[in-house]
């Protein structure tokens, strides 16, 4: 008896050992979770989820969270807080968009604003919805015309849905009822920054039904978005500019890899409620010396009621630090998540070159289809919070080089101002559109960006200037000889054009010559232009001619038209070479001159290389751009009267310019030259190339040039004025470079020297 009694005591006390070893962590764990969870944790096993994670993970081994991965993140979130919300319907752009509207042109139609109302009271619009409003009816992709428009835009102001602001629109169900092209939302777009309100500040919650219309919006998650059909954009404040804005804050001469902090942040934290998790727990990582993590509780109406026993001393702490010196102090700015999934410091850390760390789990981010955020930001997860700072300690500084880079590529190129973001919106629709060209990955991820690379312009991107050196590719041989003639003086042996042409076709890289006769003069007989010989020569009338007034930019047409010297930029199909060399009809240049400008702009394909140079400088006396011409040692404006540059950019000049600038210079008559620099500038963020010391490239003779109208100087100062108010900024940048021969002006023998006629040129 005594010994069954203690096989019996055995058996239970193994019994009760085996349940503990297997089974008793459970005990631990399931207080702190929820039913679902442990009924989730026992169906795979009881596995616990953190048993085999390593104490941190270094960047290689950090990838940003997939779509499956976040939109279980955002499940499981919403599923503990019981607020789980069904997803959007599942529009795509072949079931909810209308692709005949948009197969002639992409053009957009803003709805005029509504009537004023029984107090005389227009409906209320924020500024920065009026922002982007001008920013669309001023430019290329506006119609008045709503059969012509392949996008629809609202005049009522969506950007701000939360129902407790003050910037928020009552009825507008009632009101997208009247709109008369409306069709349930389809081929509309809808810009949103805010969404939802207190408490939950639900994503979808817009306060109407957006039907088939795409979703411009910001901190938009992986469970709302409908994927290749919303677009996601970023968070911008009030006071962010309408065009260009502040330019990257990071010079390409001050990179050093490593700030005086390594990680920072410094914003609002909640007490309580949604969002209020990550930043509560970021004094784990604030240290004082290299990790900055200040946060104040002290903001809101009733914040001395809802702070605890922490917010005295987060409010010390947060006081001694300031925002901006952080932002351009740090390596690395956190960016955790607010309220909403995103935030206004994922912005402000891009233009400062502070390289974001995003603690925001399922939040996609802006243009993320396109943009390639790897090569900018850092991912980390707001459920290992403690991990970041080993993460980021972990990064070469190699790496932090090239996503500091980044950061500044991809701030001055899609996301420096209003318009960049809403052009940027477009082009990833357009791009949806059947048989129009795709740009690849490198076009969206590198400079210039895919708002300046026209994907109708060539078959492959690799015919762009600016990818040129980077691919690898050289520019095809020979140029095209461009002659703009205005004047027209009579035709002969002695006329400076005569001359030109006969110079040109001794040049051992011409293509061909191409005559743009814009003079009221009839165009002279065949026989009295300078034999060619084996180079081609064509000319075309302007103005008058069928020909030179339907392409005028301006958009006049017929006989009568007034020719627009923006015509020399047109993208004439006889010019088949890269290479473009601009002339006016009396340049006087010698073969060694234009042979040796040539070679060199073989080496920067992206600029305007050429030998008249001019400069602008700012008059603090006028509060204004100026224009000179006078020798300094410096310059900005190659004139295009004489000088090389890359034919894409006649493509761009005619059909990405704004018409506001084209119609400068048709009025004035003047000016293409400085804004074809402007163009080129802004492009390539680079000066133009001046090649070898000359005073004069002009034949003096001709008494007829515009040149010598008094008034020419204080037009051109004003163009450029105008020019910099359009772009935003100032796009020309200076340069002290100048491009001479081997041993030029050296006291050699000119039979050693391989261009021997550009020293024979007075100088």
């Amino acid at each position: 008896m005594q010994a069954k009694k203690r096989y019996i005591l055995v058996f239970v006390s193994c019994a009760f050992l085996a349940y503990c070893y297997f089974g008793g962590y459970r005990l631990k764990v399931a207080p702190h979770r929820p039913r679902r969870a442990q009924h989730e944790s026992a169906k795979d096993g009881g596995v616990q989820p953190y048993a085999q994670l390593p104490s941190f993970m270094g960047y290689e081994q950090r990838q940003p969270l997939s779509n499956e991965s976040a939109v279980a993140t955002a499940t499981a979130a919403t599923a503990v807080s019981g607020k789980r919300k069904p997803p959007v319907a599942g529009c795509r752009m072949e079931t909810c968009f209308d692709f005949t509207k948009c197969y002639d042109q992409f053009l957009v139609y803003v709805y005029p604003p509504e009537p004023l109302n029984s107090l005389g009271a227009a409906p209320p619009s924020s500024p920065n919805y009026q922002k982007i409003l001008t920013a669309i009816q001023e430019s290329r992709y506006h119609t008045s015309d709503p059969a012509a428009a392949c996008l629809f835009v609202l005049g009522i102001d969506t950007l701000d849905r939360d129902s407790l602001s003050e910037d928020y629109v009552r009825n507008v169900p009632s009101r997208l009822a009247r709109l008369p092209h409306w069709n349930n939302g389809r081929n509309h777009i809808i810009f949103n920054l805010y969404s939802g309100t207190w408490p939950d500040y639900a994503e979808h919650s817009l306060g109407f039904d957006a039907g088939e219309a795409i979703l411009a919006k910001a901190s938009m998650s992986v469970l709302q978005m409908r994927h290749g059909f919303d677009v996601s954009i970023p968070l911008f404040h009030k006071q962010f500019p309408l065009r260009a804005g502040a330019t990257g804050s990071v010079q390409s001469n001050n990179f050093p890899a490593n700030k005086k902090y390594l990680l920072a942040f410094k914003g609002k934290r909640y007490v309580h409620g949604i969002g209020s998790e990550t930043r509560n727990s970021l004094f784990h990582l604030h240290n004082g010396r290299d990790m900055v993590m200040v946060t104040t509780c002290k903001h809101g109406k009733s914040w001395r009621e809802l702070q605890d026993n922490r917010c005295d001393e987060d409010n010390r702490e947060y006081d001694r630090y300031d925002y901006g010196t952080l932002l351009q102090n740090s390596t690395f700015c956190l960016v955790p998540r607010g309220r909403r999934l995103g935030s206004f410091r994922f912005l402000e850390a891009l233009q400062a070159g502070c390289i974001p760390v995003l603690l925001s789990n399922a939040w996609v981010l802006p243009f993320e289809s396109k943009i390639d955020w790897k090569q900018a930001a850092i991912w980390a997860d707001e459920r290992l919070l403690l991990q970041v700072p080993d993460i980021v300690r972990s990064i070469s500084a190699e790496r932090i080089f090239a996503l500091r880079q980044q950061t500044q590529v991809l701030w001055e190129r899609y996301f420096g101002s209003i318009e960049k973001i809403v052009f940027t919106t477009f082009e990833i629709i357009r791009e949806r559109l059947p048989d129009y060209p795709v740009r690849s990955s490198l076009v969206w991820n590198s400079a210039p960006g895919a708002l300046l690379t026209l994907p109708t312009f060539a078959d492959s991107s690799r015919f762009m200037p600016f990818l040129l050196n980077a691919m690898g590719v050289e520019p095809r041989h020979n140029y095209t000889a461009v002659i703009y003639v205005q004047i027209g003086a009579a035709l002969g042996p002695n006329a400076a054009l005569y001359k030109l042409v006969r110079t040109i076709t001794k040049s051992q890289f011409v293509d061909r010559i191409l005559i743009l006769w814009a003079a009221d003069r009839p165009l002279p007989l065949k026989k009295r232009w300078p034999p060619t010989y084996h180079i081609p020569l064509h000319v075309i009338a302007l103005g008058g001619s069928s020909r030179g007034a339907a392409a005028s930019p301006t958009g006049q047409t017929g006989p009568e038209a007034r020719p627009s010297i923006s015509q020399r930029f047109l993208p004439y199909e006889e010019i088949q070479t890269d290479a473009v060399l601009s002339l006016d009809e009396d340049a006087i240049l010698n073969t060694d001159e234009l042979d040796f400008a040539y070679t060199v702009w073989r080496d920067f394909p992206e600029r305007i290389v050429g030998y008249p140079a001019r400069a602008h400088f700012w008059d603090d006396s006028k509060n204004a751009w100026g224009y000179t011409s006078k020798w300094t040692n410096y310059y900005s404006i190659v004139l295009t009267g004489a000088a090389f540059y890359h034919r894409y950019y006649n493509y761009l000049y005619t059909n990405w310019l704004s018409l506001l600038l084209l119609k400068t210079v048709q009025q004035s008559s003047n000016c293409e030259d400085i804004l074809m620099n402007l163009l080129v500038s802004h492009v390539t963020r680079k000066p133009p190339i001046k090649v070898t010391q000359r005073k004069g490239y002009k034949d003096h003779e001709t008494a007829r040039s515009p040149w010598n109208d008094p008034d020419h100087f204080i037009q051109r100062q004003s163009c450029l004025n105008t020019f910099a108010a359009v772009f935003g900024y100032m796009p020309l940048i200076r340069s002290n470079l100048r491009m001479d021969p081997m041993l030029y002006r050296d006291p050699v023998s000119n039979l050693r020297k391989k261009y021997r006629q550009i020293e024979l040129v007075g100088s």
